[in-house]
């Protein structure tokens, strides 16, 4: 797997969580969850995150609507659909899979 789609991969699963957890989001309210729930160790820029969000709407994995932000102004709400509920569960299997093996080399190694 390259890095880039590794990276892909983790922005995918940490926005698809933030949206299961939270309901709809604005794109500054997704990152600012992601950063302060990280405890400041991630840091989504939105260079990438829009990108994402754009692509994840493509493939059905989140929908977006315009709304009015808690300041009021407009910006576009994501929402996990169905589709990214099934996308989130697969990848954190695997993500699991993926920790539970490295920690197995680390602890043996």
């Amino acid at each position: 797997m390259a890095r880039n789609d590794i990276l892909q991969g983790t922005l995918d699963l940490l926005v698809l969580k933030t949206l299961a957890r939270r309901g709809p989001l604005h794109g500054y309210g997704i990152t600012a969850h992601i950063q302060r729930v990280s405890e400041e160790q991630l840091r989504v820029e939105e260079g990438s995150l829009y990108p994402a969000l754009h692509r994840m709407e493509q493939s059905g994995l989140v929908r977006a609507a315009w709304g009015l932000t808690e300041k009021n102004r407009q910006a576009r709400f994501y929402t996990i659909t169905a589709a990214g509920k099934k996308q989130l569960e697969e990848t954190e299997q695997s993500w699991a899979r993926l920790r539970d093996g490295v920690q197995r080399v680390l602890r043996y190694a």
